[in-house]
């Protein structure tokens, strides 16, 4: 097994890879009042399919083997494939469709698009979690103190390399324009717009830390100034009726 793949195993276990998903539970607000169907699309280490597996019938679908084999337990039904698996799913199938962090990865973006819109149910919800290009020039200029790497970054073309291959980091724009003969967008909100800019590691064990940051980042998340600057954007679309 790769050593990146670990490494990206034990960072979300990390207070700052733990405040990553309290964002997403947060923003997709799903109710447990009513049981519904979710699949998650390239789910990973299937922690957020785990979390909703204890209200929600939930499908993981993920093509790594390496990131299966390191896998949050749960009771989802796992299986292991990626998009060729899809048109197993019929029309309208699940309540909400996620897809967090895959689409930067595939050069068939649109292909993949259409076919998680498909299985969305009429007013069911798509969810996708993306790299924000203005967010990783911050990140990269503070954090990684590399101005250069994020000069790069605002060139024309802002491919960049990671443990899953090159990243090519879109617009939303892009997904709206892709969708929008199949759904609406609902809700855009930012993610990590403050906690992952401090090197101070040390401090982010604490709750005194903790609490007072994931309460900063929830009163803005869906501020239009920081969700800019953030990290990461998570859109929301619902499927048209």
């Amino acid at each position: 097994m790769s050593n990146s793949i670990n490494d990206y195993r034990k960072m979300v276990d990390e207070p700052w890879g733990k405040m990553f998903y309290d964002m997403i539970f947060e923003q997709l607000n799903i109710s447990n009042d009513k049981r519904v169907k979710i699949l998650d699309f390239g789910a990973g280490f299937c922690i957020t399919a785990s979390h909703y597996a204890k209200n929600h019938e939930v499908i993981a679908l993920e093509p790594n083997e390496e990131m299966i084999n390191l896998r949050v337990k749960g009771d989802y039904k796992l299986i292991h494939g990626g998009l060729e698996y899809l048109s197993n799913f019929e029309d309208d199938s699940f309540d909400v469709v996620i897809c967090h962090n895959v689409l930067e990865y595939v050069d068939n973006k649109d292909e993949i698009i259409k076919g998680l819109i498909r299985v969305v149910k009429p007013e069911g919800k798509l969810s996708i979690i993306k790299h924000n290009l203005y967010g990783r020039v911050m990140a990269m200029a503070v954090l990684g103190d590399n101005p250069k790497a994020a000069l790069d970054l605002l060139a024309e073309d802002n491919t960049e390399n990671s443990m899953f291959g090159n990243r090519n980091v879109y617009d939303n724009e892009y997904l709206v324009n892709c969708l929008k003969d199949e759904a609406k967008l609902k809700d855009v909100f930012g993610i990590r717009t403050f906690f992952g800019l401090s090197s101070n590691n040390e401090i982010k064990y604490s709750d005194d830390w903790y609490q007072p940051m994931l309460k900063l980042e929830k009163k803005t998340y869906a501020l239009d100034e920081f969700k800019k600057v953030s990290f990461f954007n998570h859109l929301l679309f619902e499927k048209w009726t």
